[in-house]
């Protein structure tokens, strides 16, 4: 089932969580909702859910205005951060107790509880209390309770994020391969990019509640649209440098300018990701400031003309905070940003000074 947003807004007084946010999930799509601390994403999904009014906008589900209408009445099912089980009941008793009170008959009941335990493992477990659980399992039984209602939308805020690392990579396979079994049209929540990038048909990049990018995962990282993209995106994110600074400029002017079109390129700033970046005789002057060991590979954070960068290499390094080294990287591996506005600037588009 489709969802459509269409300039939806939401505001508190003179604040904007949400401004003019235009988006769509497509049928059978699990579509992430990502951005940093106070961006508007978990107010977006509550405006979805009808927990919010909307102050301005349209939302469709499967083409119908839902704008107006209570949450019983939108077809969907959500899992909140907190698991929100009710301590008193068991397993069982927690999955199915929204189809009680709906008053499902008991035999259907059984066989959605029976389906349910069996897509998630929760045999063994249905005559526990939450208190006796696991986080993990825990979050299966919450898991649970939105799938018993086989509602065609299910919404998610930021479910892994009371859990540890391995748990929380365990769950997004779960819940990524649930949701394409099942066919559920999703929209999940998380600042986590690393949970948006493995798990995602299509990301909604969120800034100050504003859209700063729609696109899949592979072409955000690719092709970032704006500076903040590239920030935000990447572990560890995109090394920016200003064509302002001598030591850079000197070096692009005379390794790189040649391959893209003449112009001013004082008003650019240039990206390049850490893993683009290595280290090669001729490249531009940099000073190491440390490395980070992490096993397969090595961070060398450095500073380059007046900003610090990461460069990624295989291995081990052994080099010593201090020490002078050269980087380089190729042409390809090249992004440009307006200075101003912080949008993608293509070469073959325009003149950086035209």
């Amino acid at each position: 089932m489709q969802i459509e947003l269409s300039d939806i807004s939401k505001a508190w007084g003179e604040v904007k969580a949400v401004d003019r946010v235009s988006c769509t999930a497509t049928a059978s799509e699990l579509l992430v909702l990502l951005g940093p601390s106070g961006c508007g994403k978990s107010t977006i999904l509550r405006l979805i859910a009808g927990l919010e009014t909307l102050s301005g906008g349209i939302i469709r589900i499967g083409g119908r205005d839902v704008s107006q209408l209570p949450p019983a009445k939108r077809s969907i099912s959500m899992v909140f951060q907190s698991y929100a089980l009710f301590p008193h009941l068991n397993v069982a008793e927690n999955i199915v107790f929204g189809l009680k009170v709906r008053k499902l008959e008991a035999a259907e009941r059984r066989r959605r509880l029976g389906r349910v335990t069996e897509l998630l493992g929760l045999q063994g477990l249905l005559n526990r209390k939450p208190a006796e659980l696991s986080g993990g399992q825990r979050q299966r039984v919450a898991l649970g309770r939105a799938i018993v209602s086989e509602a065609p939308v299910c919404l998610m805020d930021e479910p892994l994020s009371n859990l540890d690392a391995k748990l929380r990579h365990e769950m997004r396979r779960e819940i990524r391969s649930l949701q394409q079994r099942l066919g559920i049209t999703m929209i999940y929540v998380t600042h986590d990019q690393i949970e948006a990038m493995t798990m995602a048909d299509k990301i909604v990049l969120l800034n100050a509640g504003r859209v700063e990018q729609i696109a899949t995962p592979e072409e955000l990282y690719a092709r970032p649209a704006t500076r903040f993209t590239a920030e935000f995106i990447g572990t560890p994110p995109m090394n920016l440098l200003s064509l302002d600074d001598p030591d850079v400029s000197s070096w692009f002017q005379a390794h790189l300018a040649s391959q893209f079109p003449a112009g001013s390129w004082q008003s650019l700033t240039l990206g390049v990701r850490p893993e683009g970046m290595h280290l090669a005789e001729g490249g531009v002057p940099a000073e190491v400031l440390g490395i980070e060991y992490l096993g397969a590979d090595s961070l060398i954070g450095c500073r380059i003309g007046r900003a610090e960068c990461i460069v990624r290499q295989s291995g081990k390094v052994r080099l010593a905070a201090g020490e002078r080294i050269q980087v380089a990287w190729k042409a390809a591996e090249t992004h440009f940003f307006e200075r101003e506005s912080g949008r993608r600037w293509e070469p073959s588009r325009e003149r950086p000074d035209s």
